[in-house]
């Protein structure tokens, strides 16, 4: 089974990406070049990923006391996908890019999420490149970001520590100016940062030339303490090896050493380290203390940093989304060759008459399509998440604010909503095959333990639900919630129309109703404790809402299609979400509307 129809119908038939081409960034290409793209991609990933999936599980990453040794296959799939030009697909010409739509991008790197995520491709390292592009000096982009395009560097980001994982606020790690000239340097306002840092994925291998490690660490105040707060912390360019203005390699290894290797549940393909900076197990220059390069101003690093963790989290939601996809195409594929009971009814009541396959029983139907609706509403919602990004660069002014705004509220659903249900999804393609899944004989126990760190990585469902019911519904007074609101009802009103989909479209409208009283009853004492107590809740509804918008929109767009198994899949899987979905919202938002403090307030000693 291909995810590539699926992949063309939500590009082409739903979101129409190839009219871009209309726009000057996008005018050298057309589908044909679009599609030479996906190709390409989806080739590299049947040949150079999914065949070692099972591999780099089993063979761990591990340091032999001088390097971490991964097997050759990753090698040859970083190198493979580094020669593809993914890597700076969305760049200028000027730069070696390819001037790709985001939505392009997005939807060749699922091919690769798919094949095995565990593997990896370039997501840390595209975005640490960005997040230069964006805030980096022209030497810093020419030096550092360049490099990352064009795959001799690849990079990380490094935010958590061990006592200090989302709570940013409390990082320890410290940064000194390096000496009378550190304010001269070509590179960037040098520093000498000592600290360290938890749960760098990439964050140590011989992958690529160089690692650049993008540190968050706060600079002292005059009174020689650290500023208190997210408004002391800076960001640095701290590379594993220095290099000269022309990016060059100056052979001095930086005072950047791992401390170990975490050995994880999934996603084992991926070397995530612990990270000491400036502990002087490699004194450079003379010193101990790590270099690195001011990006930006002092106590601007989480602003800066944001523009890196807002990409990942998409990438983690694209992730998780493929992961799921992966466990629906394999159990799809063992419930359709696997005989097993008789079917209902008289008939099968003869142990005489032969067994049936699997997937002619309801509830192995209901799990499939389950999975179905998770997933490729999944894939549906990260895609328009992609489309919002290329208008937002490339837009009229006033569409490209309304992207901007759209997509500050979507971010922490497309991060959140396929964590957990993709997740769930992955769950249901281990029963589908009963015992067998449960075993290292198939490929669908891994698919749960690669997910399940999606859940947690680039913010857990407590971040993203304080940062959606906190801030993204409040922000410029709720216009962003104002513009998702009004896309919803556009299309409700489109439904409304199609007597197969009215009864929906008006399911959705009361659900979003309810959504909108459920935002105003959290915060109607003003006090963040009483609106927030149920924050994670309100994520769920507010995501399963959106994702029956999306569902409803991607109907619209089946619909107008002519009729065959495809089309009536997809409508199957949105009428499925509907009817088993949608009215979980209920639950979740009475919580929210009733400021229920059952959990917040159970004093610790309850426990």
């Amino acid at each position: 089974m291909s995810l590539r129809p699926t992949v063309d119908f939500l590009l082409y038939d739903w979101l129409s990406v190839d009219s871009l081409n209309q726009r000057e960034r996008f005018a050298d290409h057309s589908r044909e070049t679009f599609d030479a793209v996906l190709d390409t991609c989806e080739r590299i990933a049947r040949e150079k990923y999914a065949p070692f999936n099972r591999l780099v599980d089993t063979q761990e990453p591990h340091f032999d006391g001088e390097k971490v040794i991964l097997p050759q296959a990753t090698l040859d799939a970083q190198k493979a996908y580094a020669d593809s030009g993914m890597l700076s697909a969305a760049q200028d010409y000027e730069i070696g890019g390819m001037q790709l739509p985001y939505s392009v991008e997005a939807a060749a790197n699922a091919f690769f999420a798919m094949a095995s995520v565990s593997i990896g491709s370039g997501m840390l390292t595209t975005g640490n490149a960005n997040l230069l592009m964006a805030h980096g000096t022209d030497m810093q982009k020419r030096v550092f970001a360049l490099n990352e395009f064009n795959g001799r560097f690849s990079g990380t980001m490094c935010l958590s520590e061990p006592q200090a994982g989302s709570s940013l606020s409390d990082v320890a790690t410290r940064a000194v100016p390096d000496g009378a000239d550190s304010e001269a340097d070509p590179l960037g306002p040098r520093y000498r940062l000592k600290g360290n840092k938890m749960w760098i994925s990439a964050g140590e291998h011989e992958l690529t030339e160089n690692i650049i490690h993008l540190v968050l660490a706060k600079i002292p105040g005059p009174d020689g303490k650290p500023v208190p707060g997210v408004k002391g912390i800076s960001l640095f360019i701290v590379p594993k090896k220095l290099v000269d203005t022309d990016g060059q390699l100056t052979g001095e290894r930086n005072d950047v050493a791992l401390a170990g290797l975490n050995h994880k549940c999934g996603w084992r393909g991926t070397t995530n380290t612990l990270l000491n900076f400036g502990e002087g197990k490699y004194p450079v220059r003379g010193d101990a203390g790590a270099i690195g390069y001011l990006v930006g101003r002092p106590g601007e690093g989480l602003k800066c940093m944001f523009h890196m963790m807002n990409e990942a989290r998409i990438g983690v939601g694209m992730a998780a989304t493929m992961l799921g996809m992966a466990g629906y195409h394999a159990s799809l594929d063992y419930a359709k060759n696997r005989p097993q009971g008789r079917p209902m009814g008289p008939a099968g009541k003869d142990p005489a008459q032969p067994q049936v396959r699997i997937i002619e029983h309801a509830d192995v139907k209901r799990m499939l399509l389950a999975q179905k609706s998770y997933a490729e509403g999944a894939l549906a919602l990260e895609l328009y998440c992609a489309r919002l990004v290329d208008e937002q660069h490339t837009g009229a002014p006033e569409a490209a604010d309304d992207a901007r705004l759209l997509l500050e509220v979507l971010t922490p659903i497309a991060k959140s909503w396929p964590s957990e249900w993709c997740l769930e999804a992955n769950s249901l393609a281990i029963q589908v095959h009963g015992g067998y899944g449960y075993t290292r004989d198939f490929p669908v126990e891994q698919y749960w333990r690669d997910n399940r760190l999606n859940m947690i990585h680039e913010g857990t469902h407590g971040i993203q639900g304080m940062d959606l019911l906190g801030r993204k519904v409040l922000m410029e007074n709720g216009k962003g919630l104002q513009l998702l609101a009004d896309r919803i009802n556009a299309t409700i009103q489109r439904a409304i129309q199609v007597p197969e989909l009215a009864a929906h479209a008006n399911a959705l409208g009361k659900a979003l109703q309810d959504v909108g009283a459920a935002t105003k009853a959290a915060w109607a004492t003003g006090n963040p404790t009483d609106a927030l107590a149920n924050a994670v809740p309100y994520l769920q509804a507010f995501g399963h809402t959106v994702l029956a918008w999306i569902w409803l929109d991607v109907a619209l767009a089946a619909q107008a299609q002519p009729d065959s198994h495809a089309r009536t899949g997809r409508l199957a899987a949105m009428r499925f979400f509907f009817h088993y979905e949608l009215p979980k919202i209920g639950a979740w938002l009475q919580v929210v509307r009733d400021r229920d403090l059952t959990c917040a307030s159970l004093p610790e000693d309850a426990f």
